[in-house]
C-alpha cells in the first residue's frame, strides 16, 4: 500500500488526486472494502465515484463537508458493485456500447394477427 496521507490538513480533493491506488482512496476516506470486490471492480468503482462527484457542487464548502460527501459517494459507488458486476453496471462507454438492446423473441406484428 502507498504512504498514509494526512487528511487533517489541506484540500481533500487534492489528496484524492494524489492517491496512487484505489485502496489509498478508500483508506483516505475511511471506507472499508472487500478485496474480492476491489480486485474485480476497482476502476469501475472509481469511475462511478467520479460520475457521482461530477453532480456535486463542492465549491466554497469547508473541507470537512467535502470529505464527508466524498466518503458518502465512494460508499455509494462501492455498494453499486457489491450488488452487481461491472458488466451489469456498465459505467465505461466501451461496456455500454458492447451490447445492443435485446430484441423481443418471436415478435408478431398486431396486423398479422388480424389476417
Amino acid at each position: 500500500m502507498g504512504e498514509m496521507i494526512d487528511v487533517s490538513t489541506g484540500n481533500i480533493l487534492d489528496k484524492l488526486k494524489a492517491s496512487s491506488s484505489a485502496e489509498d482512496i478508500f483508506e483516505l476516506l475511511g471506507v472499508g472494502y472487500d478485496s474480492k470486490v476491489m480486485n474485480v471492480a476497482r476502476l469501475h468503482i472509481l469511475k462511478q465515484m467520479g460520475d457521482y462527484l461530477a453532480c456535486e457542487d463542492l465549491a466554497d464548502i469547508p473541507d470537512s463537508i467535502v470529505t464527508a460527501r466524498c466518503k458518502a459517494v465512494l460508499e455509494r459507488a462501492y455498494e453499486d458493485f457489491v450488488s452487481a458486476s461491472p458488466l451489469q453496471r456498465r459505467v465505461f462507454k466501451v461496456l455500454k456500447n458492447a451490447v445492443a438492446p435485446p430484441k423481443p423473441a418471436n415478435f408478431v406484428p398486431f396486423d398479422a394477427l388480424l389476417k
